[in-house]
């Protein structure tokens, strides 16, 4: 039997319809507009999914409006913690609300609301020193971050189903800015969340996605481990974060800040393969091959003598739909079609499958 947290933030999303493009500071004005609350009915969405495919499971939820008051609607008897301070809920009763559920040993606390929301919520974890893993059900003007499932009834159907996690970013916008045509995102918090395909990627601005990911990477290099670095722009911008240029069509071989092999052939990169091995490649942008297209040196046996990390953009992600692998190998194919998580950030990686 399952056992969930689950936060609302009612004023969550008042401002989207009514063109304020968030809530933050803007409720009177949302109100003045006519702005009727929609988290709410996010979290009921949510919650009637999740009766429907694990009606035993255990919610503990703040009162009112905060998640009681849906649960019941959505036919639970809430464990209810706490009530909100007063009638307008702030980020004071949000914070409070998480560490109160936090209390009670949630396998994951659902929270329902946007960026400001995932802000509040991660960093009350982060100063309760929690690993819990959280999950968003977007009812925010603005969800730039990757906590967040893309529907209610995703978030109801991840949270039954999930069974490991990673460390994705919270992003956050400055809204003043947002509603006079600039988008600047900013990364406030990190925070464990279910590793799922139906959990919305991040949609950080920043250009340098890929230079967060080389940098990533190169922070993250053991000297005990042999690279093989495949071609492209993205590995090319990785090999400078380690140091050295290698060869832009071709694969080069490194370990522990020495370049072995520049433009090796098969031959050359299995002389140079240690006793830990990772293979670093990029899928090709518009085709999705991840191997078999312009680096065939990284065969069938060096590909069985190490571990797989793929790297890439969002943008080229989002182009591509499905990777591909096409070794020459049937056996082998087989073996890698699947989902395999694809590194995109500093942070942050996506499930993307190999088909």
């Amino acid at each position: 039997m399952c056992r969930l947290g689950l936060v609302v933030n009612p004023i969550a999303g008042m401002g989207g319809r009514v063109g304020l493009k968030g809530t933050d500071g803007k409720v009177e004005e949302a109100r003045q507009r006519g702005a009727e609350m929609r988290a709410p009915d996010r979290a009921v969405e949510m919650l009637r999914e999740l009766a429907d495919i694990a009606p035993d499971c255990t919610i503990v939820t703040y009162g009112g409006l905060m998640g009681a008051d849906q649960a019941r609607e959505a036919g639970f008897e809430p464990t209810v913690v706490g009530h909100p301070a007063g009638e307008e809920t702030t980020a004071a009763d949000t914070r409070d609300g998480i560490r109160a559920v936090l209390e009670h040993d949630p396998e994951l606390i659902l929270f329902v609301g946007g960026d400001g929301t995932a802000a509040d919520v991660a960093e009350t974890l982060e100063a309760e020193d929690s690993e819990c893993p959280i999950l968003g059900v977007p009812a925010g003007a603005k969800v730039y971050s990757s906590v967040f499932a893309v529907t209610p009834e995703a978030a109801a159907h991840i949270a039954v189903t999930f069974d490991s996690t990673e460390r994705a970013e919270v992003n956050d916008i400055d809204e003043d800015d947002y509603r006079g045509g600039e988008v600047h995102t900013e990364l406030v918090a990190l925070a464990t969340v279910p590793i799922a395909p139906q959990r919305q990627g991040s949609k950080q601005l920043s250009s340098g996605t890929v230079e967060g990911l080389a940098e990533g990477l190169a922070d993250e290099v053991d000297p005990e481990v042999t690279y093989v670095l495949g071609p492209g722009g993205t590995l090319g911008t990785i090999k400078r974060n380690l140091g050295f240029e290698g060869s832009p069509l071709g694969v080069d071989v490194y370990r522990d800040g020495e370049l072995l092999v520049e433009d090796g052939a098969e031959s050359d990169i299995l002389d140079a393969l240690g006793e830990k091995n990772v293979i670093v490649v990029s899928p090709i942008g518009g085709q999705g091959f991840v191997f078999g297209r312009g680096n065939q040196q990284i065969s069938p046996e060096v590909i069985r003598q190490a571990e797989i990390e793929i790297v890439a953009s969002r943008q080229k992600l989002d182009g591509i739909g499905a990777l591909r692998v096409d070794t020459g190998d049937q056996e082998l194919d087989d073996r890698l079609r699947g989902w395999q998580r694809v590194r995109v950030g500093r942070f942050e990686s996506r499930l993307m499958e190999i088909v």
